[in-house]
């Protein structure tokens, strides 16, 4: 595994300029903490690692795949159990895996119940452990806690960190907790650019 390098990366929509001349290094098998002002570019920098988004002018070394992610929005199977939201991205569709990390996240009585049944922080939860069960060594987390309370943010906490070791994590948050608690590093990004 090794560094994912961006290097002069520049990202334009139209006359908006998002990125402009950015470089950054993300330590393989470490956890980065992404944090700036609303509009800075966080979301689309992850994009563009993601390989959703091509930047307009730079490069990237060490991207790895397959990626893993949290976006912002939850993005699970509405009519599928929640079982079934996580299994999918499992080898051969491993039920026993996906269902001991929902448990793992407070999810035991839930397994069976369709997603659009679940509330907006057992949405996230399954949206977590798809995210963990995806095979891959880069995981991409944009604003992952939203929605949880304290105390179910503390579990969310303390899965990420058991089933997450040896994974290069993109933690995008605002919160400094959440920061102190995971990151092993922090990327400050500029203020947005006019």
């Amino acid at each position: 595994m090794t560094d994912l390098i961006l290097e002069h990366i520049s990202k334009r929509y139209g006359d908006h300029v998002v990125l402009e001349d950015f470089s950054a290094r993300f330590p393989a098998g470490q956890c980065t903490c992404i944090m700036g002002p609303s509009g800075c570019g966080k979301t689309t920098l992850l994009r563009i690692i993601l390989g959703l988004e091509q930047p307009d002018h730079g490069t990237i070394q060490g991207q790895v795949r397959p990626v893993s992610a949290v976006f912002q929005e939850n993005r699970l199977f509405e009519d599928f159990s929640a079982l079934s939201n996580a299994a999918v991205v499992c080898p051969k569709g491993d039920r026993q895996e996906a269902a001991r990390h929902l448990t793992a996240l407070g999810l035991a009585d839930s397994l069976s119940l369709p997603v659009r049944a679940l509330s907006g922080g057992m949405k996230r939860r399954v949206s977590i452990a798809r995210a963990v069960l995806a095979p891959g060594p880069l995981l991409v987390l944009d604003e992952p806690f939203t929605g949880l309370d304290r105390t179910t943010k503390a579990v969310v906490l303390d899965y990420l960190k058991r089933y997450t070791q040896g994974r290069t994590l993109l933690l995008v948050t605002h919160d400094p907790a959440e920061r102190d608690a995971l990151a092993h590093s922090t990327l400050q990004m500029p203020s947005q650019i006019t």
